[in-house]
């Protein structure tokens, strides 16, 4: 069993808020926008962290961190980028990837607004957590918690952060 933070958007921004549930997990995940390098090192610290670039991220994040990234968790598929849209509007090209990858999780972030939701369609878990970060339309920093155990999603929470308004 693992326990994953999945957050994206952080856009530079890092607080106590966002790692005192880093400290609570197995592993972060963090879908683009990172920012700044300050964010990513903080989190490696503490836990292992698997990472895709942004739009907003230099080329020095972009030459660190990939595009896309496939792996497996605790017996899931997962494949992660920062970039995807959200059912049934996904970005261009995504469904095509979608249907020769088949991952059981789909991850991005981007947009800012937070959504789980199972495409049937598709036959994929979507997830979006939102952003962490205090830039951008978002009026309240979401993240999400979850376990993953025996292939199968556990325990999915959202965690909603103070507002961005807020330091």
């Amino acid at each position: 069993m693992k326990k994953i933070l999945l957050l994206s958007d952080t856009h530079g921004y890092l607080d106590e808020h966002i790692l005192r549930y880093v400290n609570q997990v197995d592993e972060v995940w963090h879908a683009g926008d990172i920012g700044h390098h300050g964010v990513t090192d903080q989190i490696a610290q503490l836990k292992p962290l698997k990472v895709v670039y942004g739009n907003i991220d230099d080329n020095t994040l972009r030459s660190e961190y990939p595009k896309d990234l496939h792996f497996e968790c605790e017996g899931m598929r997962v494949w992660m980028t920062h970039i995807g849209g959200r059912p049934p509007r996904y970005a261009k090209g995504i469904i095509d990837l979608l249907k020769n990858n088949k991952p059981h999780i789909f991850v991005c972030g981007h947009s800012h607004i937070l959504k789980v939701y199972f495409d049937k369609t598709q036959g994929v878990l979507y997830l979006n957590p939102g952003a962490a970060g205090i830039r951008g339309i978002h009026t309240i920093r979401t993240m999400l918690r979850f376990e993953i155990d025996q292939a199968k999603i556990k325990k999915m929470e959202v965690i909603e952060l103070n507002s961005r308004s807020k330091t």
